[in-house]
């Protein structure tokens, strides 16, 4: 966690690479950050993003003492989505879901390009959760949902929390949403629990997965097939996030972008990348775990309906180097007229 008042000391690995005036691939090879004595993450464990503290950092460096941290503040303390999860008892996936709630929205903070609540406005939004008493109405013919579509995550969430074994049909009675939208948000839900628990225990297949969690084999052949496509985009993110890094230290990008991971025909990893810099030679970038990089003449609609490949011309083009191109390779390639 962040405590409360040291926002502004969050630093990163690419942070700290910058401060010994080194790249971060140099720096992650060398490690300095596992040397005995330097300070500790204050990231929670298993966050792919680290970050540390600036002060007890920059004390390390000089030699000195490392401070310690300020003790826990209950209402100015910034917490991740793991951390969030354990507050309020929840599996660290559904925060992903609950964390659309408007009042968690308006709360975020950013730190390191990682999200952040602090303490307060989750034990706020814990007390206000919906129980066993909230309205449980189907959907009356002819009209819309009765739940906002952006709340549908959480409140799905909730159910599939009480009974593993909910089905889409109990889930429209329930919540008075369409079938198609009740089963789509439980199979995403579904999907990315099962890859939380591979990525615990990487012996385990998506079925083994499933039934562990307690979920019917027939409910979850279309969450085990998601969760294959889940855990490849879990798995490129570091690279993702390091092309971004780059991209960012050449002055594209204005802030540490995070890429948009997105799923646009269900069993693709397709990723975007703005470039809002002023001197940006493109729009966006994309990637598509089928033919790597390409850029985009859209900032508003990078990646095509259906994640279907545009054709080079009209601000479209292609970057050779394979899949996984080093950043600084994707970065020689954006400057280039031909690549």
């Amino acid at each position: 966690m962040i405590r409360a008042g040291r926002h502004h000391l969050v630093r990163t690995l690419a942070d700290l690479a910058a401060q010994q005036g080194v790249g971060i691939d140099h720096y992650t090879r060398l490690k300095p950050y596992e040397a005995g004595g330097f300070p500790k993450p204050i990231s929670s464990k298993g966050s792919r993003t680290r970050l540390y503290d600036g002060e007890q950092v920059d004390a390390y460096l000089l030699g000195k003492p490392v401070p310690p941290l300020p003790e826990d503040d209950d209402d100015g303390d910034l917490l991740d989505r793991r951390e969030c999860a354990a507050l309020i008892g929840v599996a660290p996936d559904s925060w992903k879901t609950y964390k659309n709630d408007p009042a968690l929205t308006k709360a975020r903070v950013e730190a390191g390009g990682v999200e952040h609540w602090p303490r307060r406005a989750v034990r706020a939004f814990q007390e206000s959760r919906p129980g066993d008493a909230a309205p449980r109405t189907g959907r009356p013919r002819h009209t819309g949902d009765q739940v906002p579509r952006d709340q549908v995550p959480a409140r799905v969430a909730e159910l599939l929390d009480a009974d593993p074994t909910i089905s889409a049909a109990t889930v429209t009675a329930r919540l008075g949403v369409h079938r198609n939208t009740g089963q789509d948000a439980l199979t995403r839900l579904r999907a990315d629990r099962i890859a939380d628990r591979i990525e615990a225990d990487p012996d385990l297949t998506p079925a083994q997965a499933a039934a562990q969690l307690g979920y019917p084999a027939g409910q979850a052949r279309r969450a085990t097939a998601r969760a294959e496509t889940v855990l490849r985009a879990r798995r490129v993110m570091p690279y993702l996030t390091d092309v971004a890094t780059a991209l960012q230290r050449v002055g594209w990008t204005r802030t540490p972008a995070v890429p948009d991971v997105q799923h646009p025909a269900g069993d693709l990893v397709v990723a975007a990348l703005v470039l809002d810099g002023d001197q940006a030679p493109a729009p966006a970038l994309v990637w598509d775990e089928r033919y790597g990089w390409r850029t985009a003449s859209s900032r508003r609609h990078p990646i095509a309906r259906g994640a279907a490949l545009p054709s080079e011309g009209d601000g479209v083009r292609y970057l050779a180097g394979g899949i996984t191109p080093p950043p600084g390779d994707v970065v020689a390639a954006l400057t280039t007229t031909d690549a």
